[in-house]
């Protein structure tokens, strides 16, 4: 029965869920945040500090706006997450585990709210919600509050719902089955496995959009029944995003949601899957079971313009109501592209451009480039330029201040920003001229697979950006214009 369960173990497994992907987020910050955001970077985070102030978007790094301070902040995360993965912090009771997952929780906080565009995904709402959330999991010693278990649920029923609502209001495909014709070969980054289940028989798809549609408009409420039907449903979810897992790179995404899911499974549950022990803890003190109340009583408030924007006709994606980024709405693949468009950048030695100038062209480490590479697997880490190169494939480079900054890190040879990237084609010194194309790119065929060894076509659309060099006049006014102007 409901009233006889007991959560301790899943508990426990949210901990450790949790830390892990804090560990992967501060680990992409250590590589990444400096080339992206840093006092040099495509966004450098002094200028924004400079221009929003801090009750805008408050942030530790309004202190110390400096590559230093990143760099300590990254890898600071790197050590409090291996500690709570480790369980350490719980070992030392409620303040220490509380300590622990606040400074997490800080930190990260820090690094969302002055990382721009780059930062502007649904997966860095979701780690702060849930770890948020975790500074009151509490200790090892004592029995998980009930209430607990209650807001991941909750947390778990907006993604997966919202989700299902966005997706049937958005996007006609979803209506009519056939979203998944498309969805494998366009989606942000494909990986090994997205090629096969792009092909895939057209019916089997269309089922696939079915069970979508079950997951995630039918099984959330499942998430509020007593056992075992919420484990059940918790089941489902695994399903479900283990198949979006292992057929595209969706950052922590897909795993965050994982996690979630293990707030759904009881100790009885857990103990005979897991072969886990069942802990003989203690009861909470009542001073933790206020503050547990007390948050519980914060996100019903905060609840409720998400349940408001759930029931809109208006709905919208990833969006946070409140600066703490506590009950977020959220949403993926409301609409899915159709055609596959990617930004190709190339430059060249040539001083002098003609129409015989040979141009080489840069790879990334994720996003689609040379037809005849495999689409690789690197979720649940996070390339962060690769997807952002993704969006400015939708529109025009105008829309992107950072392309433009891109391209001039490029001509200068910078090493940070080639760091960002699989390989440099100008190992001996920087091009003189950088251009950008637009593609449209497709799967090829099993038949045009067997006979070429390739995993994509492509075809030129027309120029994206035009060939500039550093000494362009134009470029140059063009990059002071945006606030940025290069050494």
């Amino acid at each position: 029965m409901e009233s006889l369960a007991t959560y301790d173990l899943s508990r426990m497994l949210l901990q450790r869920a949790i830390a892990l992907v804090y560990l992967i987020g501060f680990l992409v910050a250590v590589n990444q945040f400096r080339p992206l955001l840093g006092e040099r970077g495509l966004l450098p985070v002094p200028l924004y500090t400079a221009q929003v102030p801090w009750t805008s978007s408050p942030s530790l790094f309004y202190l110390w706006p400096e590559d230093a301070a990143f760099a300590a902040a990254a890898w600071l995360g790197v050590g409090l997450s291996a500690l709570a993965l480790l369980g350490l912090p719980e070992r030392g009771g409620w303040w220490a585990s509380a300590l622990v997952w606040s400074l997490l929780y800080a930190l990260y906080f820090s690094f969302v709210n002055v990382g721009q565009t780059f930062y502007a995904f649904g997966w860095e709402s979701l780690l702060l919600e849930a770890g948020f959330y975790a500074i009151f999991l509490g200790p090892a010693a004592v029995h998980c509050p009930r209430l607990m278990n209650w807001i991941y649920r909750w947390m778990l029923f907006r993604i997966m719902f919202g989700a299902g609502l966005i997706k049937l209001r958005n996007d006609s495909c979803w209506r009519d089955l056939t979203c998944l014709f498309y969805h494998f070969e366009t989606q942000p980054m494909p990986n090994p496995l997205s090629w096969y289940f792009h092909w895939l028989p057209k019916p089997l798809l269309q089922g696939g959009v079915l069970f979508n549609h079950f997951v995630e408009l039918v099984v959330p409420f499942g998430l509020f029944l007593p056992q075992p039907f919420a484990s059940a449903a918790g089941l489902f979810n695994l399903a479900f995003h283990s198949l979006l897992a292992i057929s595209g790179n969706f950052a922590f995404l897909s795993f965050g949601a994982m996690v979630l899911s293990l707030a759904c499974f009881d100790d009885r549950f857990l103990s005979a899957a897991l072969r886990l022990a069942r802990p003989a803890l203690q009861e909470p003190s009542a001073l933790y079971s206020g503050a547990v109340y007390v948050l519980g009583a914060v996100v019903a408030l905060c609840s409720v313009p998400v349940v408001m924007n759930l029931l809109s006709a208006h709905q919208a994606m990833n969006a946070s109501y409140n600066p703490l980024y506590i009950a977020n709405t959220y949403g993926a693949f409301g609409s899915i592209t159709r055609p596959r468009y990617e930004v190709v950048v190339e430059g060249t030695a040539e001083e002098a451009l003609t129409s015989q100038t040979r141009w080489r062209e840069y790879e990334f480490k994720g996003k689609p480039g040379d037809v005849r590479r495999r689409p690789p697997q690197v979720a649940p880490y996070h390339l962060r330029l690769d997807w952002l190169m993704w969006f400015a494939g939708f529109g025009d480079w105008r829309q992107h201040a950072w392309f433009v900054h891109f391209l001039d890190k490029l001509l200068e040879g910078d090493r940070a920003t080639l760091s960002l990237l699989r390989s440099n084609p100008f190992p001996g010194g920087p091009p003189k001229h950088v251009r950008a194309l637009r593609y449209e790119y497709h799967f090829t065929t099993p038949a045009e697979r067997r006979a070429s060894g390739a995993w994509w076509t492509r075809r030129l659309v027309g120029p994206y950006f035009p060939a500039v060099s550093r000494d362009d006049p134009w470029f140059r006014e063009l990059l002071m214009s945006q606030g940025w102007q290069a050494p």
